[in-house]
């Protein structure tokens, strides 16, 4: 293969088998310009449903729908060429049943072109990540903070501290054992994640868990400073573009105001006389 091909989005098996390897990159997106911007950097992207929160305005992921997933997974696998696209199954479609995850699984893949789906839960949901590995569904787990289950779990807090950490452990066993090839640990002590880490054998993905995972994931307008609502711990900000963007708006509404745009170099003369 000559150095200026083209490489080839891995497959679920090629991210399993980076476990203990080079660490794996992750980022979300939902459209188009941003898939363009990080496919060339990240191995698999994933089209999350903080979606809802970040470019909806929804307080939660819980009001994420089937639609809104399709649209976003649509957008994005056009700006992807590179990288594998995971997709997020919204609340409320995966948990009645196996065979309702089935449903609308095996239709986000075959609507948005995904390569797999995220779904979240540990020991639960053993049972569906089986039966939808089994009918070719390639899944991602995600233990630890689940936003979808932030009602129950008393809001965005560190899961797995002192005693509950032997059951989160059985959550990473029990989604290894199922047949995910991959889990996010989210908001999970490091110290447990690096435990996790070295007990399963398919990659760990960290989100506010340990530098010792098998691959980090982040939102991308978190760590660009375009969402700010609020700033978690675990996020790095690489850029303030948020803040950046509102003072070139700022700047465009003085200018506007003062007339001093468009300027002659942004408009069009009137057209010459005698010409066609």
């Amino acid at each position: 293969m000559s150095a200026t091909a083209r490489k080839t989005a891995p497959l679920p098996d090629d991210i399993r088998a980076r476990k203990g390897g080079e660490p794996l990159v992750s980022l979300t997106a939902y459209t188009t310009p941003m898939a363009q911007m990080m496919d060339e950097h990240c191995d698999f992207v994933l089209v999350g449903d903080s979606v809802g929160m970040v470019l909806h305005g929804l307080p939660s992921t819980l009001g994420v729908t089937m639609e809104m997933m399709i649209m976003h997974g649509q957008a994005v696998a056009r700006g992807l060429r590179q990288a594998m696209m995971v997709i997020d199954m919204p609340f409320g479609s995966y948990e009645e049943s196996p065979q309702q995850a089935f449903r609308n699984a095996a239709r986000l893949m075959a609507e948005t072109g995904a390569g797999a789906v995220k779904l979240e839960g540990g020991t639960h949901m053993a049972e569906t990540i089986a039966f939808l590995v089994a009918r070719g569904i390639p899944v991602m787990a995600h233990v630890g903070l689940t936003p979808q289950s932030i009602n129950t779990l008393g809001g965005y807090k560190v899961q797995g501290r002192d005693d509950a950490g032997a059951a989160l452990m059985a959550d990473a066993q029990a989604v290894t054992e199922a047949g995910a090839f991959a889990v996010v640990l989210e908001k999970v002590p490091a110290n447990l994640a690096d435990q996790i880490t070295a007990e399963v054998d398919i990659p760990t993905i960290g989100i506010g868990a340990s530098a010792g995972c098998d691959g980090q994931i982040l939102v991308v307008d978190d760590m660009l400073g375009l969402f700010t609502a609020f700033k978690a711990k675990f996020v790095k900000r690489y850029a303030e573009l948020g803040k950046e963007g509102e003072a070139s708006i700022a700047r465009y509404a003085r200018e506007v105001r003062t007339r001093s745009f468009p300027g002659p170099e942004h408009i069009f003369a009137d057209q010459a006389p005698g010409k066609g």
